[in-house]
C-alpha cells in the first residue's frame, strides 16, 4: 500500500513539474498585425482578420503588403507625441512585402499613406 502511495505521489509530482515547465518555458508568441495598403486608395491594419481599434502595448510581429507603387504604409504615434514614434514600413516606390518587429507603446496611433494621409489612414490606441 505504502508503494501505491509513492507511485502516485511521484506520478502527480512529475505531471505538476511538466505544466509548471510548460507555463515557464518562455512567453507566448509574438501577435502578428496584417497591413496592407493599395493597389486602390485603401489601407488596412488587422490583427485576426478584425481591423485593430484598441490593442495592448507591447511587441507586435507587423507585416505590410504593399500593393501599389503610388502609396507606402506609414505607423505613427499621434499622441503623446514625445518622444516621436514613427515607423515608414514600405516606401512609395515599393510593391510586396516587409516584415517588422516592434515595440508599440500607449497612446493615439495612425496607420497611413503618407503621400495620401488625408484618404488613407487608420487611428487606433495603444492601452497599457
Amino acid at each position: 500500500m505504502h508503494r501505491k502511495h509513492a507511485a502516485v505521489i511521484a506520478i502527480c509530482m512529475a505531471g505538476a513539474l511538466a505544466v509548471a515547465g510548460s507555463a515557464f518555458s518562455g512567453r507566448a508568441s509574438t501577435p502578428t498585425l496584417k497591413g496592407v495598403v493599395g493597389p486602390g486608395y485603401s489601407i488596412s491594419l488587422k490583427l485576426g482578420g478584425k481591423k485593430v481599434k484598441t490593442l495592448r502595448a507591447g511587441t507586435y510581429k507587423i507585416v505590410v503588403s504593399d500593393k501599389s507603387s503610388f502609396h507606402n504604409f506609414t505607423l505613427e504615434r499621434e499622441h503623446p507625441s514625445k518622444p516621436k514614434l514613427e515607423k515608414h514600413v514600405s516606401g512609395v516606390s515599393f510593391t510586396g512585402t516587409k516584415t517588422l518587429t516592434w515595440t508599440l507603446k500607449p497612446g493615439s496611433w495612425r496607420a497611413y499613406c503618407s503621400v495620401h494621409e488625408a484618404l488613407m489612414h487608420q487611428d487606433f490606441k495603444i492601452t497599457r
